[in-house]
């Protein structure tokens, strides 16, 4: 999948991802940007799960952060649940969308708390939120292959691939503004 997204935005320009995680006891990390499949497995690879909260709030600060750093053209959030302050999480979700940087919010299953925070997240911050399960890893590379053209090369690149993608794609897309 990770080199599949490359590939997707060759002819846009590229792509650079950093890699954002969170575990643990208040555990949070963020990798240097890479630009080739290779550099993202080896990061993705050497991550493993531990228990804790979630820490999304903490993951869209860092977003503010790089953004006012250096423009950031998207945010890929993939989660299952929210722990967090509703009202906060929003603030900083506003304050990416004032800065035209999108969240764009992957749920896996079906939290109904989950379901109504992505939204709002990614509602304010222009960007858009599509649900998976684990049963639809087809899904997740389809969405993660729009927010990659999206990031290349803007809504109009996007438009172009969701003419000729899943309906899941068309749904994202039609939630950007």
């Amino acid at each position: 999948m990770q080199s599949e997204l490359f590939q997707a935005t060759r002819d846009l320009g590229g792509l650079a991802i950093q890699l954002c995680y969170y575990r643990g006891f208040g555990e949070f990390k963020a990798t240097k940007f890479v630009t080739e499949t290779g550099q993202l497995l080896n990061l993705m690879n050497g991550v493993s799960c531990r228990g804790g909260l979630t820490q999304i709030s903490r993951m869209l600060a860092h977003a503010v952060k790089e953004t006012r750093a250096r423009p950031v053209k998207a945010v890929v959030f993939i989660g299952d649940c929210c722990e967090e302050s509703v009202d906060e999480l929003c603030h900083t979700a506003g304050e990416l969308g004032l800065l035209r940087t999108p969240v764009f919010m992957f749920h896996e299953g079906a939290d109904p708390h989950a379901r109504a925070v992505f939204q709002q997240v990614s509602k304010l911050s222009g960007g858009a939120y599509a649900p998976f399960d684990r049963n639809s890893p087809q899904v997740l590379k389809d969405l993660m292959a729009a927010v990659a053209v999206y990031a290349s090369g803007g809504a109009k690149a996007l438009q172009d691939f969701s003419s000729r993608s899943s309906p899941e794609v068309k749904r994202l897309t039609r939630q950007i503004r």
